[in-house]
């Protein structure tokens, strides 16, 4: 059976090894979804598929084994999932109308974690809905606090959650809690003066450790969220490399905008000769340089006054 290989990736369908056959590839923004889906997840894959799925790196699933013919029926088994999941869509009964920009992956966020300094699943969906469709190659990734357990520094838009601890001085009893963890659990932002707690601004990486051990409940989260956005980390078999920090107490708004503006920038700017027609975003900013991304992103972007901008940025990695 001849068919559209291009066509085919698009519809969010896997070119496999295994000649006529394809896997479905199954959006879930922020890793988060109801357990009812799971069960129409298995109906396709024992339906259509070999009975198997995989549980991706970016917290999809993949339902493996669905021959070529079989696609249209697949996409017609998709829409109370993409619905229910409220994925962007294009046309009904046509499955997913986009397969560029990755799944938007998150870990579990303040939902479950003391740690969390925000929902990272409800901000996973509102960029969701700001970004897909698009045929553009992104990854983006959040985490709820500066553990970075969902590893944001190895993709091209990293957030990671902030908040901007606030000292109540009636309340405190100068224990020294605040400090002894701050210095043990994270970067020392915090020490002692005249037996009062007193914050380093610049080092304070908004982590919520003062918070989280404070035995008296001096020290409260912020009620805006703020966070950390890191730029353009990435595996892969050339130059893999770490993201660095853009910006510092960043707020949601400005972040979507400036994944918005960087769609804007790589399509002015993308070697459309590349290899499957894709281009990294990294190996863009290295060929036209950071400041003229820089102008992109932040064009009509209104950062917090808290806010700080990193520039110039250098990415280090193995260069080969």
């Amino acid at each position: 059976m001849d068919i559209n290989t291009k066509k085919l990736k698009k519809n969010a369908f896997r070119v496999t090894k295994t000649r006529g056959v394809t896997a479905s590839r199954i959006r879930v923004p922020g890793g988060h979804l109801n357990v009812e889906h799971l069960a129409k997840i298995q109906e396709i894959a024992q339906t259509y598929g070999n009975g198997t799925i995989h549980i991706t790196s970016r917290q999809g699933f993949e339902i493996s084994g669905i021959p070529f013919e079989k696609i249209p029926d697949v996409n017609i088994a998709l829409q109370g999932l993409i619905e229910g999941l409220e994925i962007n869509q294009e046309d009904l009964n046509c499955g997913y109308p986009s397969a560029g920009t990755r799944n938007i992956t998150a870990c579990v966020g303040n939902r479950v974690c003391p740690f969390g300094c925000y929902d990272t699943t409800t901000f996973a969906k509102k960029i969701e809905k700001a970004v897909f469709p698009n045929d553009l190659h992104f990854k983006v990734a959040l985490t709820g606090c500066p553990n970075d357990c969902a590893k944001v520094r190895m993709h091209d838009f990293g957030i990671m959650g902030m908040t901007l601890p606030s000292l109540d001085t009636s309340r405190c009893i100068s224990c020294g809690a605040c400090v002894k963890a701050c210095t043990k659990k994270s970067v020392g932002a915090l020490k002692a003066e005249n037996y009062r707690t007193v914050r380093n601004e610049e080092k304070c990486i908004g982590c919520g450790e003062c918070v989280l051990n404070c035995p008296n409940m001096a020290w409260s989260r912020s009620t805006k969220k703020y966070y950390r956005l890191t730029l353009l980390g990435r595996t892969g078999k050339k130059n893999p490399r770490l993201g660095e920090d853009f910006i510092k107490w960043a707020d949601e708004e400005s972040i979507i905008k400036i994944i918005l503006n960087t769609y804007d920038y790589v399509k002015e700017y993308i070697d459309t000769t590349a290899p499957g027609g894709k281009e990294h975003i990294g190996y863009i900013v290295d060929r036209t340089g950071f400041e003229e991304f820089k102008k992109w992103a932040l064009r009509d972007v209104c950062l917090p006054e808290i806010a700080e901008v990193y520039s110039p940025l250098y990415w280090k990695g193995i260069k080969y």
